[in-house]
């Protein structure tokens, strides 16, 4: 597996403990080293032209001390490094990633308001980070839609049949293979479609519902094929439904080990890094913790 390390940013709150049982976990799997950071928020905080990231802090570090009494004696052990940093975290939590195979982070900390359902760090990690990101939720969440059809560990990836991403399936099928989960694939198609003819005129679709749901079957299962011959063990099932892709992802995010989505590739006239509407919807209101994984590079 790789060597660079799973990192669980910490604050002292029990989100924070929170994502490190998760880190704990993933490292584990992954044969990885684990790598417990707290940022702290740089003195100066409200100079917002200085971004500031001080060396290790050698002083003693609260957060970081909880974290250490969490993780004393458990079952199982991976190598633990603690760092403690100063500077606006929302800044260097993302930089983080270019050195690490994982990014782990409670969907809130200390900071913010009452009722945010995904703090600000957390919000830029998973935009700007180069490297998975998985944010925790608190628990409790509830979602509505029908349960899963049977028991057992399960992976929900979304697949956009138009542009599927490789980074985000290889994800998905790597992590469902550590678990030993099944894969449901998640590949919505609009309905009703509505083509405009004129202002004001709308003509009728010229494909029903059931050729467009078989025609969306038949592409997931292609872009499927590659991926389930390197992870044979691996059960990939498409969950193929008419609708909105975030509403179906959420859904399925009810009892689900992980939801795997993907992050939006830079545009030359949007230059700058966005998530996209079904990724920012699926942070905000899934159950399960969730992945989001940058695209991968484009092939020249």
């Amino acid at each position: 597996m790789s060597t660079l390390p799973v990192i669980a940013a910490v604050d002292g709150s029990d989100d924070g403990l929170r994502a490190l049982d998760w880190a704990l976990d993933a490292a584990h799997r992954r044969e990885a080293p684990l790598r417990v950071v707290h940022v702290r928020q740089y003195a100066a905080w409200a100079q917002t032209d200085v971004l500031v990231a001080g060396p290790p802090d050698t002083a003693e570090d609260p957060a970081l001390d909880q974290a250490r009494a969490h993780l004393q004696g458990r079952a199982f052990a991976v190598p633990t490094e603690y760092v403690g940093m100063e500077g606006v975290p929302g800044a260097l939590l993302p930089e983080l990633g270019a050195d690490a195979q994982l990014l782990v982070l409670g969907s809130r900390g200390r900071g913010g308001f009452t009722g945010l359902l995904l703090g600000s760090n957390g919000m830029a990690a998973a935009r700007d980070a180069e490297c998975p990101v998985v944010v925790v939720p608190r628990p409790g969440r509830e979602v509505h839609g029908e349960a899963p059809d049977e028991p057992g560990p399960r992976v929900v990836v979304g697949l956009h049949v138009d542009s599927p991403d490789d980074a985000t399936l290889s994800f998905a099928f790597t992590e469902a293979e550590l678990r030993g989960a099944r894969l449901q694939v998640v590949a919505a198609y609009p309905w009703p479609v509505q083509t405009w003819a004129a202002a004001g005129q709308i003509v009728p679709p010229v494909i029903d519902a059931v050729s467009l749901e078989s025609e969306t079957r038949v592409l997931a299962d292609g872009f499927l094929t590659p991926y389930r011959e390197r992870h044979p063990d691996v059960r990939a099932e498409p969950y193929v439904a008419p609708g909105d892709a975030a509403g179906h992802l959420v859904a399925t995010s009810r009892d689900a080990d992980l939801v795997v989505v993907g992050r939006h590739r830079r545009r030359l006239l949007a230059p700058a890094r966005m998530m996209g509407s079904v990724t920012h919807a699926v942070l905000l209101h899934a159950a399960s913790p969730v992945a989001v994984v940058p695209p991968a590079p484009p092939q020249e």
